[in-house]
């Protein structure tokens, strides 16, 4: 109950202090890098070195390849029937496709699931999420721009991203059952707890709602995509086809139930795929996601 209340009281301090003139408008994104640079790669470090490695791990790691593949499939086949201009495909596909598996992930699933979920959960966001946005996310994003993607940009955004590093790193110390010390892991225990805080305020500043845009239908469509087609989609797949039972299952199909990553949301602003639509994506759909994870892990509980 603590973890829940954090993360309403977080999100409404962060709504306020968009009133507060002497925090700087674009305070969130100092916020976020600091949960980049700093808290997420001590959450690798401190919790995938104690991860048991077992089949159970292709449930959380498919979740973002497969919801991105699923996503353009979807958005793709639609749009080109429909007509609709390369540039609203290209941010529906990303912003649907990809969720926010780490800054509100992280903390519902800590608060659902405990730090069993949390081990699980930071398994579909290192080798998933931000993998998925580096690569199949920049590279739709490029072509649906009209723009050339970089294989060598690529390749640096991937390689140079903090928490890959971090990533690659714990898993060498997995495979090689070697862990930290007492002291590191204390200080990356704590490190890593900031993620939750630091986060959600972020969020919070950053949530804008644009009553006199032209997108809301497309914003409809993209949100039960994202929020209720997508879970189902994996519950179906993980629980039903394939006979999925447990924490990593449950995990893995509350994780694809995540709203929209705003770093997707950002990618897609960032090459001209209707930023309107990206920003309210991602501002809808945080607080929407509550709403509709609440009834999954109701669903998850129950059949």
């Amino acid at each position: 109950m603590d973890n829940i209340l954090l993360v309403f009281v977080c999100l409404i301090m962060g709504l306020g202090m968009q009133k507060v003139a002497a925090f700087p408008k674009n305070g969130h994104l100092a916020l976020n890098q600091f949960v980049i640079y700093i808290a997420l790669p001590a959450l690798a470090l401190y919790y995938i070195p104690k991860v048991t490695v077992s089949t159970d791990l292709l449930y959380p790691i498919g979740v973002a390849w497969i919801g991105f593949l699923f996503s353009f499939l979807f958005f793709y086949t639609l749009g080109k029937k429909m007509g609709w201009p390369n540039r609203l495909i290209g941010c529906l596909v990303i912003t649907a496709g990809l969720g926010n598996t780490s800054f509100v992930g992280f903390p519902i699933i800590q608060a659902l699931y405990g730090e069993e979920g949390l081990k699980t959960a930071i398994m579909v966001d290192q080798p998933g999420s931000f993998v998925v946005m580096a690569t199949l996310g920049i590279i739709t994003a490029g072509i649906f721009s009209k723009g050339e993607p970089s294989r060598n940009e690529i390749i640096k955004k991937i390689v140079l991203f903090p928490p890959f590093i971090a990533f690659v790193l714990a898993c060498a110390m997995n495979l090689l059952r070697f862990d930290f010390n007492d002291h590191f892991q204390t200080v990356f225990q704590k490190l890593g707890a900031t993620v939750t805080p630091v986060a959600l305020v972020a969020v919070g500043l950053q949530l804008k709602i644009d009553k006199e845009s032209q997108h809301w239908k497309f914003l409809r469509l993209g949100l039960f995509f994202k929020l209720i087609l997508t879970p189902a989609l994996f519950f179906l797949l993980y629980r039903i086809m394939l006979g999925g039972q447990g924490v990593a299952v449950d995990v893995a199909i509350m994780e694809s139930a995540m709203a929209p990553m705003i770093t997707g949301a950002i990618l897609a602003s960032n090459y001209g795929l209707k930023p309107k639509l990206s920003s309210m994506m991602v501002g809808i759909g945080i607080p929407l996601s509550f709403l509709s994870l609440a009834f999954w892990y109701y669903i998850l509980t129950h059949f």
